[in-house]
């Protein structure tokens, strides 16, 4: 199990006090098994993995990496293996753990690659990803040298690919809360930077989720948002009529213009376009460890800057923003 008293205590540091008086008991209602299915034996999962000591772990990595090949036996390899397979569908990563090649989804390293030397350091910072799936990004943060880390996400396999990963890691200043956004209570102004990235276009207000996360963050603090975004100019935002890109819960795409003017009428600050790029079938597929249909299978098999609903294909963007 892990100890969440050093996060408390870091909370109460900066007078979170209100979601620390909630969190022992949301925390423990959240892995109540008799509430999800598969709960149970995802948690027999974490709790079954073997107990390693990795002589190299590397958060900061591309591919983060704990252990090596050589430090288990083949058998304990290959157990290990089809225990991180239960596991599945794994998307965010990649991943080397002890010698095994955990290849994700997404290749959330090329994000990483695309802000990391935007944003301010995050050096002794307290750090939030909102909608943070199973840690990667967070093991990122912390190896960049974040004070402490908080992902928070709601679907409870991410939740347990984390504890998974932080079993075989070991002891470290990163959590995975199962919780959404809208469970951190409002005016928290506890974290000194606070990632929301591929989140806005699942709101159904974009509005309020700028709002939330502003309230996440202490006054000056940092936002590095991420989210789909389509050409035009001010004012133009695209509300697809049923899915898109195959994906029912997408709201609002805007222009870049659009979404810097959102931000400030919400009240940030310094806004900034660091990057615009489109997403490709190299940066998102299907693999072993996530099975199912991806990227490839939702774009127009004529036309690729098209969705399978003829949409424009997806193109996403990284806003840097401050709090007043």
């Amino acid at each position: 199990m892990i100890d969440y008293q050093p996060l408390y205590d870091s909370l109460l540091d900066v007078q979170a006090d209100a979601w620390v008086q909630r969190l022992p008991g949301a925390i423990a209602q959240a892995f109540d098994a008799t509430k999800h299915g598969d709960l149970a034996r995802w948690q027999t999962i974490v709790a079954n993995l073997p107990e390693l000591t990795a002589s190299r772990r590397l958060p900061d990595a591309g591919m983060m990496q704990i252990g090596g090949y050589a430090e288990v036996s083949d058998e304990v390899r290959s157990g290990l293996e089809q225990q991180l397979k239960g596991l599945a569908p794994w998307r965010k990563g990649p991943y080397s753990l002890f010698g095994i090649t955990i290849d994700t989804e997404w290749r959330s390293d090329w994000k990483w690659d695309r802000l990391k030397n935007h944003i301010a350091p995050l050096a002794y910072r307290r750090v939030l990803d909102v909608g943070c799936g199973n840690g990667y990004h967070c093991w990122r943060m912390f190896g960049a040298g974040a004070k402490m880390v908080v992902g928070i996400d709601p679907l409870l396999l991410n939740v347990m690919q984390f504890h998974a990963v932080r079993k075989l890691y070991g002891e470290a200043p990163v959590y995975v809360l199962p919780f959404a956004l809208e469970d951190v209570p409002g005016n928290l102004k506890a974290f000194d930077t606070v990632f929301s990235m591929g989140v806005l276009y699942h709101r159904r207000s974009p509005i309020d989720h700028l709002l939330a996360l502003k309230d996440c963050l202490q006054p000056g603090g940092e936002l590095v948002l991420e989210t789909l975004v389509i050409d035009g100019g001010l004012g133009e935002v695209l509300l697809p009529e049923d899915r898109y890109a195959n994906m029912r819960n997408v709201w609002f795409l805007p222009s870049c213009d659009t979404l810097v003017s959102w931000m400030k009428r919400c009240g940030f600050t310094g806004m900034r376009v660091v990057d615009v790029t489109t997403t490709t079938v190299a940066e998102q597929h299907s693999t072993a460890w996530m099975p199912f249909h991806s990227l490839h299978d939702f774009l127009d098999q004529q036309n690729p800057r098209l969705t399978c609903e003829g949409l424009p294909a997806p193109k996403r963007a990284i806003i840097i923003a401050n709090s007043a």
